[in-house]
């Protein structure tokens, strides 16, 4: 299953059934796991954990060195989930000591061609980056977000969950959960309730979200008055929940 050009450091460790197509170079430290599949020409460095049944498209580079002045060769590390589907020309670089020491890419999301995640970035579950989507480093990006093509997000910024940005956007503070963005700079648009149709949220769901919106964005209520408002009267619903603590937690402000 790995074809006689590809480059295989000793030290890797590479389960059974994995798929290496020719002119692969795998280093040292790096783990894949059973039933992934690389297309040729991917160079993966470690220290690198890729879970199973991932699908690495042609001239990915994964789990090189972050590209952070500050880096000085520690042993930091990129960690992969499973069932991700990696793209073309995608670069994912390991973390930094200044931070977590790592990055990580969670299982069964859509990472179109050309995206680039830096170090310390956590990507959850099931999101979607369109191509040529770029996140700087200690970037957050939650479940079932969805970046359009060439976004980008500033360093230490968090998208929220089921948040969607349009293609060219760019954030330079926190998305909220459930949250449209377009523009450059982004602004919110809206809520995206044709996601939240998909993933099966209810209208009365919907309808509170909706609500919630508008009292953060289309009210004269300040940040925490707004939030105070929206925990009183829907804070028991679990969505709004999600917003909420999302919105508590902000370190760089949301976008307005």
């Amino acid at each position: 299953m790995i074809h006689k050009t590809a480059v295989i450091d000793p030290s890797a460790k590479i389960a059974e059934n994995v798929q290496i197509s020719p002119y692969v170079v795998v280093g040292a430290d790096v783990e894949i796991g059973s039933g992934t599949w690389i297309g040729s020409h991917v160079v993966i460095s470690g220290p690198t954990k890729i879970g199973v049944d991932n699908r690495i498209y042609p001239f990915a580079s994964l789990g090189e060195a972050p590209q952070d002045k500050k880096f000085a060769g520690e042993a930091t590390e990129l960690i992969i989930g499973d069932r991700n589907v990696i793209r073309e020309y995608c670069t994912f670089n390991r973390g930094t000591v200044q931070d977590i020491g790592k990055t990580v890419v969670g299982s069964d999301n859509w990472i179109m061609a050309y995206v680039h995640i830096a170090h310390d970035c956590i990507i959850d579950n099931h999101t979607i980056m369109a191509n040529g989507t770029t996140l700087a480093g200690h970037v957050k990006i939650e479940d079932y977000a969805i970046l359009g093509g060439f976004s980008l997000i500033h360093q230490f910024c968090r998208i929220g969950a089921y948040a969607f940005t349009g293609m060219g956007t760019s954030i330079a503070k926190d998305v909220p959960p459930f949250v449209m963005s377009f523009g450059a700079p982004g602004i919110p648009r809206g809520i995206n309730r044709e996601g939240m149709k998909r993933h099966g949220f209810s209208v009365d769901a919907i309808k509170h979200m909706k609500e919630a919106y508008r009292l953060l964005y289309r009210s004269e209520l300040t940040f925490q008055d707004a939030l105070t408002t929206i925990e009183s009267r829907y804070g028991q619903f679990a969505e709004i929940d999600r917003l909420l603590t999302f919105c508590h937690k902000t370190e760089r402000g949301i976008i307005r």
